[in-house]
């Protein structure tokens, strides 16, 4: 299942990290275990590395018209403070527990917020939050999900 969109870009940059730590992750459902400690690059072996590399490499070269947007968002990842960093992972990893039904409600209010200003989200979570769940279900009727490529 493909993630938000924003979340599949960041994806990209953060391919090598996310391989390396389900590697290490329990399976689905287990308790995340609070901090485990893995070798800097430098001391991962040639195949560990490759490893980390080739889905990267493989995604880069089967999808040459997403080249220009994968770099601009790994350059915009490293640009990153590192909290700013870690609540993405954190958006990640609660976007791979969501059931699909919860990602196609994600996707859609993300496609209508993402253009908002800080304010103007703040006012959109606030409404949310007042509508009942039918008011809910008939947004999301006339603001579904944009369809997936």
């Amino acid at each position: 299942m493909k993630p938000l969109r924003l979340a599949a870009c960041l994806l990209a940059a953060l391919l090598p990290a996310v391989a390396l730590a389900q590697a290490t992750s329990p399976p689905p459902g287990a308790a995340r275990p609070a901090s485990t400690t893995l070798p800097a690059w430098e001391q991962l072996t040639p195949e560990q590395r490759e490893a980390l590399i080739a889905p990267v490499r493989e995604r880069w070269n089967d999808s040459p018209q997403e080249r220009q947007r994968m770099l601009d968002h790994a350059r915009r990842w490293k640009s990153m403070p590192p909290e700013e960093r870690e609540r993405a992972r954190r958006g990640m990893r609660r976007f791979e527990d969501m059931t699909p039904e919860q990602r196609d409600k994600a996707r859609a209010i993300f496609e209508q917020t993402r253009d908002m200003t800080p304010e103007q989200r703040q006012a959109f979570r606030e409404n949310w939050r007042k509508m009942t769940p039918e008011q809910r279900q008939e947004w999301l009727r006339t603001h579904p999900s944009p369809p997936r490529p």
